[in-house]
């Protein structure tokens, strides 16, 4: 029987708030078994990119990642990000490994091709190095991964967290049980976005449909669904979207992801 991993993507508002970070942090140290974090930190590299005259460059939404952006999301998430949240953990008892995709060569990508948009020093995930972040957890770390790749001739690429969370999951459910949550500032996925409480417990891929058909599940969320199912789809057993308080397990009000 495969042992449990639980991977936690953390959402940008919440790495913003200091008091929201502290509270999920605390929580995620004490999920029992292995586990991984992931975060991305977009919203920090703006501001720090702002100070150092560096503009974000955003088409659809989606930031293109120029030489200077990518330097800046570097030292952001790689640097400033990873290690305060390693930090935190470590004074929860939590033996936290901060990682970027280089690092172990855990996560290989490469450029994303251009198509209509040239979105820069994108890395679209190849493979995952289960193998090797598995001997880490087993070792006793729990990493703490950053929103960066690698192709494996030294360049890095700025690679879209919730993906990297997704992927991660993936090829570790060669050597766990896997169980990915979203955790961001919202219960969960909501019928009405003017409801904090309006929260579909459960979705699976034929309610997915039906609430794409009536425009429920729109916007920001339409990617995020996307890596919820492209991982449901690849063995991994369960996808929980929700805020902090989901990994508890004292509340059901949140939104779990089945086939």
């Amino acid at each position: 029987m495969k042992e449990k991993l639980s991977i936690v993507k953390i959402g940008g508002n919440i790495i913003e708030d200091p008091k929201s970070l502290s509270h999920l942090l605390g929580l995620f140290s004490k999920i029992d078994g292995h586990k991984i974090l992931v975060h991305g930190g977009g919203k920090k590299a703006t501001q720090i990119g702002n100070k150092l005259g560096i503009t974000s460059k955003m088409v659809n939404g989606r930031r293109i990642t120029d030489a200077e952006s990518l330097d800046v999301a570097i030292m952001v998430y790689g640097g400033l990000v990873s290690k305060k949240i390693t930090a935190q953990l470590q004074a929860l008892e939590c033996n936290a490994l901060g990682m970027s995709g280089a690092d172990a060569n855990a996560i290989h990508a490469r450029k994303r091709p251009i198509k209509e948009i040239d979105f820069g020093w994108v890395g679209d995930v190849d493979s995952v190095n289960s193998k090797g972040i598995s001997k880490l957890l087993q070792a006793g770390f729990t990493p703490v991964f950053c929103a960066l790749t690698h192709d494996g001739k030294g360049q890095l690429f700025n690679t879209n967290a919730d993906t990297i969370a997704s992927e991660l999951a993936i090829g570790l459910s060669s050597e766990f049980e896997t169980t990915l949550y979203y955790c961001f500032e919202k219960k969960g996925v909501l019928r009405n976005i003017e409801d904090e409480n309006s929260v579909i417990q459960h979705i699976n891929s034929e309610t997915y449909k039906s609430l794409l058909a009536n425009g429920i599940i729109a916007d920001g969320m339409l990617p995020k669904m996307h890596n919820c199912f492209h991982a449901l789809e690849n063995n991994v057993k369960q996808v929980c979207i929700g805020d902090s308080e989901m990994l508890q397990q004292t509340t059901s009000n949140f939104t779990t992801l089945t086939l």
